[in-house]
């Protein structure tokens, strides 16, 4: 064991000077301009502008105007120090209707961010989907339709082609889970479908479509790149038999066939209420079965569950359950109970051991695979205060102990063999917390949005410490 305060609230941890200090955004939450320049319509786009579908009516149409203030927020990601920046590219501005030839003025705006990045010492890491996809794909089906994995990896073969000189970290998905069960079962994100069995065969047209992506990029990139796919998988407490219901729909429907080859058994038994599986065609888990050179971690908090209702067989379970949408479908008859805070703003429990505990059972469950968080980070209600000189300050002390917390479970992490590369604070700038709207802010740097004005918070302050020092302060 690893001595260190029970909190995790360390100081003074000296991290290695190959570890890499990011921050990270999405395409769809800061660049708005969604109408301009040849951009297709996205999911994003339909589902928001449905009455009633997010907090406020609020819409990512302009969101922080990133795509307008492009050279100030790559001076702004030089100021900070940081290592790499990670961002996702939007597909309909690539292929506005997900099919077809590249979209020129599109491409070159991504083009234009990563040669300023580069210029400015910033290593580029290129996420191909973070959700956005082409609403016309959508019209033929999106996810639930196997024919959207090969178009994925029809678009991923063209990105790599053009930027693939200059981006040395690739990204085929960020957390398909969200795009399958929270699009598709529970119906909070785009493109709202409430159906288990849509939210099932989503998941593995996503997990087909990582596959396929991955094969298309090692056509076009460089032999020196690295592959990477960034889950954000669940840590789930509780009594055992739940705990491994929970993961099999929570986890391990993604990295069973995307690390170990193959879908586990339990979790096929578990939902077979729901569906019969038939969309998993012959040689499909060998296709999806890439190597990959590094897998990105998302962590923001724990979920404890109770034993099952009556302790039923899962398929039994699955039964009762299988009309009803859920984020875990099969599920529902177990209980999620009530968690000790301290708590973010998006009622998330603050629990760094978590963070530990992931990235331990990680390296446990894949040896030799490197390991980057790719994000982690908190929503709180931040303040604006006015100095006499007019200058303005967000004293952001809760964000601050946040990330000392976490950092110091990374570097607990290290310290117990755990091949943990880097660590992407989440997020750059406040931005349009999707179904939560402008609402919740994570940002390190505050965004006014009547303004656009860009102000840098304490804990970018102090983010910015550490990586000048690489020693937590």
């Amino acid at each position: 064991m690893i001595d260190g305060s029970p909190d995790f609230r360390d100081s003074g941890l000296q991290f290695p000077d190959s570890f890499v200090f990011g921050s990270a955004t999405a395409s769809y939450q800061i660049e708005g301009a969604v109408d301009e320049d040849g951009r297709g319509p996205s999911i994003w786009d339909t589902f928001l502008h449905t009455p009633g579908a997010v907090q406020n009516g609020d819409t990512g149409d302009v969101a922080d105007d990133h795509y307008h203030r492009l050279e100030a927020d790559l001076d702004l990601i030089q100021s900070l120090g940081l290592d790499a920046y990670r961002f996702s590219i939007a597909w309909p501005r690539i292929q506005p209707t997900g099919r077809g030839p590249v979209n020129a003025a599109g491409l070159h705006f991504y083009e234009r961010l990563v040669d300023g990045l580069i210029k400015r010492g910033v290593t580029p890491v290129v996420t191909l989907y973070h959700w956005d996809l082409p609403q016309a794909l959508e019209d033929e089906g999106g996810w639930t339709n196997r024919d959207t994995a090969y178009a994925f990896a029809d678009y991923a073969r063209l990105v790599g082609a053009a930027l693939g000189d200059r981006v040395p970290v690739w990204t085929t998905l960020n957390e398909p889970w969200c795009s399958a069960f929270l699009g598709h079962g529970s119906g909070e994100h785009a493109p709202g479908r409430q159906d288990n069995a849509a939210a099932l065969t989503a998941a593995h047209h996503l997990n087909l479509a990582h596959g396929l992506g991955v094969s298309a990029l090692r056509e076009v990139v460089p032999a020196t790149a690295q592959i990477s796919v960034t889950h954000n998988l669940h840590v789930i407490r509780g009594d055992a038999d739940s705990v491994r219901r929970i993961e099999a729909v929570g986890n391990r429907i993604f990295t069973g066939p995307m690390l170990h080859g193959a879908y586990p058994a339990d979790l096929i038994e578990d939902t077979a209420a729901i569906t019969d599986w038939a969309f998993v065609r012959p040689g499909d888990e060998e296709l999806i079965h890439q190597p990959l050179d590094v897998l990105g971690i998302n962590y923001y908090n724990t979920t404890l569950v109770g034993p099952a209702a009556g302790a039923a067989h899962a398929a039994d379970s699955a039964a009762g359950a299988a009309s009803r949408a859920s984020a875990f479908p099969g599920t529902d008859d177990i209980p999620r109970l009530d968690q000790p805070g301290p708590f973010t703003e998006m009622d998330w429990n603050i629990e760094p051991s978590g963070l530990l505990q992931l990235l331990e059972a990680m390296r446990d469950e894949f040896p030799g695979l490197p390991l980057m968080v790719t994000e982690n980070g908190a929503a709180f209600e931040d303040v604006v205060t006015i100095d006499d000189q007019g200058v303005a300050a967000v004293h952001d002390d809760n964000r601050v102990d946040y990330l000392r917390r976490h950092f110091t479970a990374a570097h607990r992490a290290i310290q117990n063999g755990v091949d943990l590369r880097g660590y992407f604070v989440w997020s750059l700038m406040d931005n349009f917390e999707w179904a939560y709207g402008f609402s919740k802010r994570f940002g390190i740097v505050r965004v006014d949005y009547e303004t656009q004005e860009r102000t840098l918070k304490d804990s970018a302050l102090w983010y910015r410490t550490l990586i000048e020092t690489r020693r937590l302060p």
